[in-house]
């Protein structure tokens, strides 16, 4: 695909802005063509946001990060400083169990870290993975960019370097997260990664040799209050054992200027066989930004996203004219044609994608919309007001 100049992607994107009903009418997914509504709030009912603004997973909102970093975005701030300032309050706080000190560890009870910055103005970025001992990954892989002519450490350079450059080395592994671990370690559930994959023609001849019965969610209740963990922890930790977490925090921010930038950091997948390594930390996965476009970023099953290069192909197709929303469905439509042979495998992945335009215009959509009675996935958004939105998505549950 060749490149276009920034004079030519200003005129489609004028163009794609202009017909931006036809877009939604053609792009959207079957059930959802003509009913804009369902996503209120969404790009989808508008053209172009607000400047500054910021968006990232729901844990920026959760623990504190979006009000952070906008208050450091709209006095001036950088917006890669601003994007690492909202993630900061999830890599230091240890009741977020998916990202930074507090993180759940690997098969062996070590925690390892990973993560990514791209700063959109300079189109520098720097990243680091399985990194251990350093609560803020994210200003690790900042000062890659900043001290080195190198991009991504990883493991022992990863945190050998961390400590030349001044970081305090911790020891990431909390009390409460040691307790979900010995739980996972006590029952050794089917739910682990071992054995043929997802996508293997042998999953399933293997998920039927690893399987432990219908009581199993109660055993490891029972063990869990064997183990003495708090009645107030018992429930995070069973569900830690029976549903592995792969949380992480993707973060997007764009000021007055329309400059932009994004960092995506995580403790990864909960359990992970030792050296494992996700998208979060991979330019082009887990984040990318490009400076005249806009950044793309993801959170959930890594593996998927690194096979369509989500952040990337987030990206490229802004720049060929899409708009946030279409371009979050359709790199979930590229994550849900690698299952075209195993389709009811599909159900078992969790995945979501953020969008952030340089005229302010954002998304996020997930795979799969809401159960019978749950609620809808949500996002988080800054432009001055503080908010969680509703996720769009792609995939109904078919009950």
């Amino acid at each position: 695909m060749s490149r276009i100049s920034r004079r030519e992607f200003a005129k489609r994107l004028s163009a794609a802005m202009g017909s931006a009903a036809a877009f939604f009418s053609a792009d959207l997914p079957a059930w959802a063509r003509g009913r804009e509504a369902a996503f209120p709030g969404s790009p989808m009912q508008k053209n172009a946001g607000k400047r500054p603004i910021m968006i990232s997973s729901a844990n920026g909102y959760h623990f504190g990060g979006m009000r952070v970093g906008y208050e450091k975005l709209a006095a001036g701030a950088d917006t890669l400083d601003a994007a690492i300032a909202c993630v900061n309050m999830n890599e230091t706080n240890p009741d977020d169990m998916s990202v930074g000190y507090g993180g759940l560890p690997d098969e062996n009870g070590v925690v390892q870290l990973d993560s990514c910055v791209m700063h959109g103005p300079t189109m520098q970025c720097g990243a680091v993975g399985a990194i251990e001992n350093v609560k803020t990954p994210s200003l690790v892989a900042k000062a890659i960019m900043d001290n080195t002519d190198e991009i991504f450490f990883v493991g022992r350079g990863a945190t050998e370097f961390a400590k030349s450059m001044g970081f305090e080395m911790v020891d990431l592994l909390t009390d409460r997260a040691r307790r979900a671990w010995v739980l996972w370690r006590e029952t050794r559930s089917l739910y682990d990664s071992w054995g043929a994959g997802l996508d293997s023609p042998d999953y399933e001849k293997m998920q039927e040799m690893k399987k432990r019965g219908p009581d199993f969610a109660y055993f490891v209740q029972k063990k869990a209050a064997e183990l003495g963990i708090p009645e107030d922890e018992r429930e995070v930790a069973v569900n830690a054992v029976l549903h592995p977490p792969h949380g992480t925090i993707n973060c997007q921010a764009l000021n007055a200027k329309g400059e932009i930038s994004g960092v995506t950091t995580t403790s990864g997948l909960a359990w992970k066989i030792p050296g494992r390594v996700g998208d979060s930390p991979i330019i082009g996965a887990g984040n990318y930004v490009d400076g005249e476009v806009g950044a793309g970023g993801s959170t959930g099953r890594g593996e998927e996203n690194i096979r369509v290069a989500g952040g990337h192909t987030l990206v490229e197709l802004m720049r060929q004219g899409k708009t946030p929303m279409e371009a979050c469905l359709e790199t979930l439509r590229r994550v849900q044609h690698f299952f075209k042979a195993y389709p009811e495998r599909l159900k078992k992945v969790e995945i979501q994608f953020y969008a952030l335009r340089v005229d302010g215009a954002y998304a996020a959509a997930t795979l799969w919309g809401p159960r019978p009675g749950q609620k809808p996935a949500q996002f988080a958004v800054n432009d001055g007001t503080n908010r969680l939105e509703d996720m769009a998505y792609l995939l109904k549950w078919d009950g």
